[in-house]
């Protein structure tokens, strides 16, 4: 029993139900009713993880999603990140999170990860970090791939948050179980290329309104290419990185 989680998660269907979202969740069954896995998701939005949450409800499971540490160093949500048993990451010492999320993977937990690391811009599959193979393969669990549709719509990067009722259908996949064998490498690409088709079939059944900033150039949207998008975010990466040495300075 998780009263805090089961609490949090109640909120959360009564916040969805007020902006009126519609979901169409499918591949429930594919989440392990025991046992660790890496449930692998793709990030177009900041309410991802708690779409996320939500096919693991039916397995009466949870997620400890592997989030930024500036997420739990808020005096709001620190308190309730550290409540759900979430795990901190720390961006310039990253290894004791892995360790982290390798050791509540081996005690039987959901961990959820972004293996994109950042929001796509271009709401395209960006390029994969090894992380999510490599925690699977050494925790010797399988990863769940899931996709998410629609979340760009209600609060992204760049644009403003719509939390009010927007009525947003929300589609969600999850895929069938990937073993962790073979070189992170390789492991990495197959989750990449599985969550690609993904993301393919969930985008076939949703209306595109046609020059929608949350609409993929590829489909009519005023979204940026991904090799657009990879632009921009090794823009700002650099902009950080040169006022992060203005101030040591």
């Amino acid at each position: 029993m998780e009263p805090v989680y089961r609490s949090v998660i109640g909120i959360a269907r009564v916040v969805f139900a007020f902006e009126g979202l519609k979901f169409n969740v499918k591949g429930e069954e594919n989440i392990p009713p025991t046992g660790g896995a890496v449930v692998a998701v793709n990030h177009t939005g900041y309410m991802d993880f708690t779409y996320a949450g939500l096919p693991p409800r039916k397995a009466k499971r949870y997620i400890r999603f592997m989030a930024k540490k500036e997420v739990f160093d808020n005096k709001i949500s620190g308190p309730i990140m550290r409540s759900l048993k979430h795990i901190p990451v720390d961006r310039g010492a990253g290894a004791e999170s892995y360790k982290a999320a390798v050791s509540d993977l081996r005690k039987g937990e959901l961990v959820g990860v972004y293996p994109e690391a950042t929001i796509s811009r271009s709401f395209e599959i960006k390029e994969f970090k090894s992380g999510a193979a490599r925690m699977a393969i050494e925790a010797g669990v399988p990863i769940i791939p899931t996709v998410i549709w629609g979340a760009q719509r209600v609060w992204t990067k760049g644009f403003p948050k719509r939390l009010g009722r927007t009525s947003t259908p929300i589609a969600i996949a999850v895929g069938e179980p990937i073993d962790p064998v073979g070189p992170p490498s390789e492991l990495t690409e197959k989750l990449h290329s599985t969550m690609q088709e993904m993301l393919l079939d969930l985008q076939q059944g949703y209306e595109h309104t046609p020059g929608a900033y949350w609409v993929p150039a590829r489909l009519g949207g005023s979204a940026p290419t991904l090799e657009e998008a990879d632009k921009l975010d090794a823009d700002d990466a650099a902009a950080k990185a040169a006022a992060r040495e203005a101030k040591q300075a």
